[in-house]
């Protein structure tokens, strides 16, 4: 078991990384404060991981809400749910939330969490590679709205995480790549060598190799870890961890949210930022044709929906969090290791990238 640390002052927490986790009670009873807890998961991870947290959470009121599974459930009805289940079963000010699935699971579990009684605690235990190495850690909760993704919610930090990599073990193939897409996000906006390394291992990690999947998944939180210290409420330097998420946002909006998994929007929106950052002169064709290779050699698509036009993507671009006073500000690549936040793109160069990189 590795042991990370999101340095957040009297909001710090650790991130736990290792296999035969969820089943054991010494990694969650350290940070709950109270004696009752509610489990939040969905219909696909429940029948496969409820029974060891039930056992690892015996010692206390234990309830549960599960959700229909997918993120077009992602919603301020199905939150609802939760507040459900709080209140039915009197759950007081001193509660803990824990939340066990994926991405979507984490975030609205947390969004919870922030809400009720004004904010209680949570516990995130994901179970996909993409909530494992992004989406649990960094305190972003938040649901979605028929016109934008993720622009209802709340920073609300977890007392915990604890990433079993055991429950890789069944997690369908598309998932698996699409987690990839965000492993390889890390490597391309802060850490060059990170990013050979998975050029020289994505067999491995394709073949769920333990000790890679381990290594990916601590470089990835560890990095994801120093850009929240350091900008917890996305003020500043966090931004970057949004590379190819003003895109892919756009994609997941347009098709209709969960037709495309959120790793598959964000590799093709990370194609279409690496080729916008070598129209603007910083990084080579040749970086960007390696970076196309990496993103088919996971599985990932390249190319954006056929069905969507210049339109399409720039006005669902423009309800996205990172606007500011109506100016849209991309993610981009100085080079490969290094990203910047820029608002000093020619529209031109924007659409001469989406004609170039749609299916």
């Amino acid at each position: 078991m590795n042991k990370l640390q999101v340095e957040l002052g009297e909001r710090s927490y650790p991130i736990y990384i290792g296999r035969q986790l969820i089943s054991d009670s010494q990694f969650y009873t350290p940070h709950i404060r109270g004696s009752q807890v509610l489990v939040i998961s969905n219909e696909t991870v429940a029948p496969l991981y409820l029974g060891a947290v039930r056992h690892a959470l015996s010692d206390y009121q234990l309830n549960e809400v599960i959700l229909p599974d997918g993120e077009q459930f992602k919603t301020m009805d199905v939150l609802n749910h939760i507040f459900d289940g709080l209140l039915s079963h009197q759950h007081n000010r001193s509660t803990t939330l824990v939340a066990l699935g994926g991405g979507v699971i984490g975030d609205m579990t947390g969004f919870a969490a922030a809400c009720y009684q004004r904010g209680v605690d949570f516990i995130q235990v994901p179970t996909t590679l993409l909530s494992q190495v992004d989406s649990s850690v960094g305190g972003k909760t938040a649901v979605n709205h028929p016109l934008g993704k993720n622009m209802i919610g709340a920073f609300h930090q977890p007392r915990c995480v604890i990433a079993d990599t055991d429950t890789l073990e069944t997690l369908p193939d598309r998932e698996l790549s699409a987690g990839l897409a965000e492993v390889i996000k890390y490597g391309l906006i802060c850490d060059q060598a990170f990013y050979q390394w998975l050029a020289g291992n994505m067999e491995s990690l394709l073949a769920r190799n333990a000790d890679a999947l381990a290594y990916a998944i601590q470089v990835s939180c560890q990095n994801k870890a120093d850009v929240v210290a350091e900008d917890e409420k996305e003020s500043g330097i966090r931004a970057i961890l949004n590379l190819g998420h003003t895109f892919g946002h756009a994609i997941e909006a347009h098709q209709g949210y969960g037709q495309w998994l959120h790793g598959e929007a964000v590799a093709a929106g990370m194609l279409m930022a690496a080729d916008l950052s070598q129209r603007l002169g910083w990084l080579a064709s040749s970086d960007v044709d390696a970076l196309r290779s990496l993103l088919q050699q996971a599985s990932l698509p390249v190319l954006g929906p056929a069905n969507m036009d210049d339109d399409d993507y720039l006005s669902r671009m423009q309800v996205d969090k990172k606007v500011l006073d109506g100016q849209l500000r991309l993610v981009l690549l100085q080079s490969i290791g290094k990203a910047l936040v820029t608002s000093d793109v020619p529209r031109e160069q924007i659409i001469r990238t989406l004609s170039a990189c749609r299916a």
